[in-house]
C-alpha cells in the first residue's frame, strides 16, 4: 500500500470475505443460543450474507461500493428488519458478545485501534437496533447507511 492511502476499515478487516466469515460463524451460534435463537427464528438462510454486505458497506470508506443500498434498500431496510421486535437490552448485549467472540473464533485483527472502531459500530449500532424495535422509533427514512472510518463516526441526532 502507499504512503497516501490509508486502508479503510473493511480492507482491514481482511475484506468482504472475512466479513461473511465473521457473519456466517456468528449466526452459526445465534441459531443455537437460547436468548437470541427466538428473535431469529423466521431468519432468511441468506441473512447471514445480507448482514456481511451491510457491515461492508459501514466499513468501506469512500471508496467502496454501496451493494447493500443498491441489492438491499440501504438503511431504511435495515431499519424495516427491527420495527416492532421489541429487542430487549438483554437480547443486545447477547448480540454484541456473541458477535465479538465470532470476531475472534475467524481471527478478526485484534490490533487496539481496528477492535475500538469495530467495538464502537457494534455498540452504536446494536443500540439503534434497540431504538428501532421499540415503541416509538425515529423515521426510518431518516438517515443513510452510516460510514465508519479510523478517528470518524457520525453523529446520531434524535428527532424531537
Amino acid at each position: 500500500m502507499s504512503e497516501k492511502h490509508s486502508p479503510s476499515i473493511l480492507e482491514w478487516a481482511g475484506g468482504p470475505e472475512a466479513l461473511e466469515r465473521l457473519t456466517t460463524t456468528f449466526y452459526g451460534h445465534v441459531r443455537k443460543d437460547p436468548l437470541l435463537a427466538p428473535v431469529f427464528a423466521g431468519m432468511d438462510a441468506e441473512h447471514p450474507q445480507h448482514v456481511a454486505l451491510w457491515l461492508a458497506e459501514v466499513f468501506g470508506g469512500s471508496q467502496d461500493p454501496r451493494r447493500y443500498t443498491e441489492e438491499r434498500g440501504g438503511h431504511p431496510h435495515m431499519a424495516r428488519q427491527h420495527l416492532g421486535r421489541g429487542i430487549t437490552e438483554e437480547q443486545r448485549r447477547r448480540w454484541v458478545a456473541l458477535l465479538l467472540d465470532s470476531a475472534d473464533e475467524i481471527g478478526l485483527p485484534t490490533d487496539p485501534e481496528f477492535r475500538a472502531v469495530f467495538v464502537y459500530y457494534i455498540e452504536w449500532g446494536s443500540r439503534m437496533a434497540l431504538i428501532y424495535s421499540g415503541e416509538n422509533p425515529p423515521p426510518i427514512d431518516a438517515a443513510e447507511v452510516p460510514r465508519w472510518s479510523w478517528n470518524q463516526t457520525p453523529p446520531w441526532i434524535p428527532s424531537s
